[in-house]
This record gives structure tokens, C-alpha cells and sequence, in this order.
């Protein structure tokens, strides 16, 4: 943490319970000379190379080659990765690759679907970017494809599923430390041109420096638009825009704190009302999904920074905030509800004073509505979480010990799939129910 002990009681406030991180050696065990494991990386553009720069760390892992479809990213990624990186536009000569034991998926959503199939027919480990897939219907074969190839690992990027917070809110909610939630409150907001998409284009865009065909794959033709081309999610034909973005990531939290799959329903209203520079998804969102006993109220504002920013959890008993102030993410706090009712001051207002004084006692407090005692004191209290492994090292980890992948496609395909059906619900203008066992939308 890099505030103090003072501050973060400060920022506490009083009767609340606050929960803090503390470092903790991972728990990733050291690599031998026979757990080298070559990486390949299709998608090196921002996320890809943040990636690239991200496996390369650990120890044990070797990228080997990497693909992308503009020249300047496989320049980058030459300068990240070493001279010895081999590069190329063909993502399937990463895949073709017989030292090439697991794949890193970075690219536009349209592109998922096939990749992650090409990639496991030929027995490679996958990481696949959130959101798993560009629609509902590619998710739920990926799932049923991954499935079918039990001995790979195929992990999904959203890395508030094993984030220690996360665990630790989980934690809490199954011991009842807010008693049982009824709402929550998830917010994501940014207003700046680089949080709206609206990326860079280098001067040396063109059809030479890059390969718009095999960007356009599976999606509908259309003549060369570098602006397209690096400001991809902008677009329906290769994103779900906010939703897909970022919804994705907050659904994947919610659900691993919640310990639910998806939802059952979902409302959303929103609209494009700042960046128009011809994208077609919106910049503003809200959607409202309904769980069982419960529902979350999910937001994106690209067109406003100022916070509140993380998760609030309502409880009949208390309320619990995730990433609420400090450095986002690593700071929980639980403010409990108090302890003991108050006097009917107001519904009583109007009646005689005896009749206060009557209802007042019987409720069991003086006649006058206050307490016969003073309510015990809320004593603040840290807990310490041990940081655990990233969400990269718990890949690398799968990969090397064959254990379980910690995001696997099902539970991607439940997050992204949440994040489609808000965009469903957006588009038509229409409270839509979802039946995720048999994929019914109504």
C-alpha cells in the first residue's frame, strides 16, 4: 500500500472495518532448465504488448514469435522482446510452431472465435483476451470446444477473477459480514481521448504497412480505414464497445465475489453523447442486471472521470467497498449498518406526546425515543490479504503443472455473455430475460 495506516483509517471513516493488502512473495515456484515453455503471441498491438511485456517477466517463459497485422507493433515487439523474436502478419505460423506450447490472443473480439479454435486443434495452451468471444453464440461453442480438449489450458484475461481483493470480498460475503446483499453498485468512468479509443494513428499507416484483409476476416468488407484499424472498438463488427470492455471485467469480479454464473435479466439505457468521430457504440452506459435475491447497477461514462469508481455492496447488515478511494482495487472497506434501531422521531411527529411516549417505551427506549444504552462501539480492524500470484503467473502456472485454468472458458463466456445481452437490451430498447442454461433469450 502506498498510503499510510493514518490515511487509510482516515479515509475509513468511523464504525467502518477496513481490509488492506499486504505483500507476499508469490507463490509461482522458481523454473528449472526443463520448464522453459515457448510463447507465442498473436496481437501485439496496446494489450498484446503490454502482455508480451508482462509473460516475459516470469520466469521460465520464452516468446518465440509473435504476429500482428501492422509493421510498426512487430518492430515494438522486437524491441521489447529481443531481436531473436520471430515475427510475422500469419498468425498461424505461431500456431504451426512445434516449440510453441502455449499462445497469448490479443486482437479485435471478431477474431476470437477462430483463434482460440485454430489454436486448440493443434494442442497449443491458450490466453484469450476478455471477452471471450464477439457474441453469445461463439462463446458457448468455445466452451463446448474447450470441453472437448480437457488436457489444455485455455485461461481468459480479466484479472479480477484471481486478484486477491476479490478473494477477499468473496470471503466476507460467505461469512455473512454484510448479512445478505441485495445490490450492487459497479462503476467504471474515464473522460480523456486515450480512455475513449480515439488511439494514436502513425503517420506510416497505410495498406502497405498493414494487412486490412486479414483484419477484416470474418467481418463485413469495407474499404481501408486507419482509423479502424487502431480504434477498433469503436465499431459493432469487431467489439461490444463499453460493454465488452469493460462490463466484462466488472461482471468477472461480481461473479467470483458473488459465487453466481450470470444473470437472469438485464435493462440498459445509454447512448453516444460526447465522441462522435463516427463510432457506433455508445460512450455512456447503465444496466441494471437481475441475479437471484438480488441486482447490480453497472455503469461506464467515458464522457465524465469524476468518481465514484469501483464496487459497492449492499447488505441488510452492511456495505462493503471495493476500490472506492486510494489506489483503485486495493483498498476494501465494510461500514456495518447500526447496531440498533432508532426511535420513530418522524412517523411519531404528529401524535400526542403520550401516545410518543408509549410507542417509544415499548419499542424499549426512554420516553423521550432514545436508547436506555449507548450502542457498543464499532472497533476498526484490518485484515491482512497476502498478494498472491498475478493473473499472467497463474497461466504460467497451469501451463507448467497442469492444474486448472483459474478463468476458464465457461466463466469467460458467463461475463462476456453478460456484457452482450446488456448490449441486446441497449439496442432494442427492451428488458431481456436470459435462460443461461439453455441459452433462451426472451
Amino acid at each position: 500500500m502506498t498510503q499510510t495506516r493514518r490515511d487509510f483509517l482516515r479515509k475509513a471513516g468511523a464504525g467502518a472495518v477496513a481490509y488492506k493488502l499486504v505483500g507476499a512473495a508469490p507463490r509461482l515456484r522458481a523454473a528449472g532448465p526443463n520448464d522453459q515453455i515457448g510463447f507465442g503471441f498473436i496481437g501485439v498491438g496496446i494489450q498484446g504488448m503490454g502482455l508480451l511485456e508482462s509473460f516475459q517477466k516470469i520466469a521460465g517463459v520464452r516468446p518465440i514469435i509473435a504476429a500482428d497485422l501492422y509493421d510498426g507493433h512487430l518492430v515494438r515487439a522486437k524491441e521489447v522482446a529481443g531481436s531473436a523474436l520471430e515475427t510475422t502478419r500469419d498468425y498461424h505460423a505461431v500456431l504451426n510452431r512445434k516449440d510453441v506450447d502455449a499462445v497469448v490472443i490479443a486482437t479485435p473480439d471478431h477474431w476470437h472465435r477462430q483463434m482460440v479454435l485454430d489454436a486448440l486443434a493443434v494442442g497449443k495452451d491458450v490466453y484469450i483476451e476478455k471477452p471471450l468471444a464477439w457474441s453469445i453464440e461463439q462463446g458457448k461453442e468455445l466452451v463446448a470446444v474447450s470441453a472437448r480438449h480437457p488436457k489444455q489450458i485455455v485461461q481468459v484475461g480479466s484479472q479480477g477473477k484471481t486478484s486477491a481483493i476479490t478473494a477477499k470480498a468473496r470471503e466476507l460475503i460467505k461469512a455473512g459480514a454484510i448479512g445478505k446483499p441485495n445490490m450492487v453498485r459497479m462503476v467504471n468512468n474515464r473522460n480523456s481521448p486515450e480512455g475513449a479509443w480515439q488511439y494514436p494513428v502513425p503517420p506510416d499507416a497505410s495498406p502497405e504497412t498493414i494487412d486490412w484483409k486479414r483484419f477484416l476476416g470474418p467481418a463485413p468488407k469495407r474499404p481501408f480505414d486507419a482509423n479502424v484499424f487502431f480504434r477498433w472498438r469503436c465499431w459493432w463488427e469487431y467489439s461490444g464497445g463499453v460493454a465488452t470492455d469493460l462490463f466484462v471485467h466488472l461482471l468477472t469480479t461480481l461473479h467470483e465475489i458473488m459465487d453466481v454464473t450470470a444473470p437472469r435479466s438485464v435493462v440498459s439505457q445509454g447512448g453516444l453523447y460526447k465522441w462522435n468521430d463516427g463510432r457506433t457504440v455508445p460512450d455512456v452506459l447503465n444496466s441494471i442486471f437481475e441475479y437471484e435475491g438480488w441486482v447490480a447497477d453497472m455503469y461506464v461514462n467515458l464522457a465524465n472521470s469524476r468518481p465514484p469508481h469501483g464496487t459497492v455492496i449492499s447488505g441488510a447488515q452492511g456495505t462493503m467497498v471495493l476500490g472506492g478511494g486510494g489506489r483503485r482495487g486495493q483498498q476494501l472497506i465494510v461500514y456495518p449498518e447500526p447496531a440498533y434501531p432508532r426511535a420513530q422521531r418522524y412517523g411519531t411527529r404528529a401524535l400526542p406526546a403520550a401516545v410518543q411516549k408509549e410507542l417509544f417505551e415499548a419499542a424499549g427506549f426512554t420516553a423521550n425515543g432514545e436508547p436506555k444504552e449507548p450502542p457498543p462501539p464499532v472497533v476498526e480492524k484490518e485484515h491482512p490479504v497476502e498478494r498472491g500470484p498475478s493473473h499472467y503467473e497463474y497461466f504460467v502456472m497451469s501451463v507448467r503443472d497442469r492444474t486448472p485454468s483459474r478463468e476458464d472458458a465457461a466463466a469467460g463466456h458467463y461475463a462476456a455473455a453478460g456484457a452482450h445481452l446488456a448490449n441486446f437490451a441497449y439496442r432494442k430498447g427492451e428488458r431481456l430475460q436470459w435462460d443461461w442454461k439453455t441459452g433462451r433469450v426472451s
